[in-house]
């Protein structure tokens, strides 16, 4: 890591916790902009965001949602 990008980074971790987010979006947002998103993408991310933000969707724990994932792959595959 350069110097440049450490005294950035000791700066940014002096930031709120809200600040600290918004530049982490800003930062994402110069690497990946949205515009590469095909349309429907962009609709189906907002439309997640909306149920999450109200209450509309079920919370999985990562290991969960893991487990899950593997036990459906798993159900799939052809016996050997």
């Amino acid at each position: 890591m350069s110097n440049t990008v450490q005294a950035v980074a000791e700066a940014a971790l002096k930031l709120s916790p809200e600040d600290r987010e918004a530049l982490v979006e800003q930062l994402i947002a110069s690497l990946e902009p949205l515009e590469a998103l095909h349309p429907a993408w962009r609709e189906e991310i907002a439309r997640r965001v909306a149920d999450m933000q109200a209450g509309r969707s079920r919370f999985i724990p990562p290991d969960e949602a893991l487990a899950r994932l593997a036990a459906h792959i798993h159900r799939r595959r052809p016996a050997a």
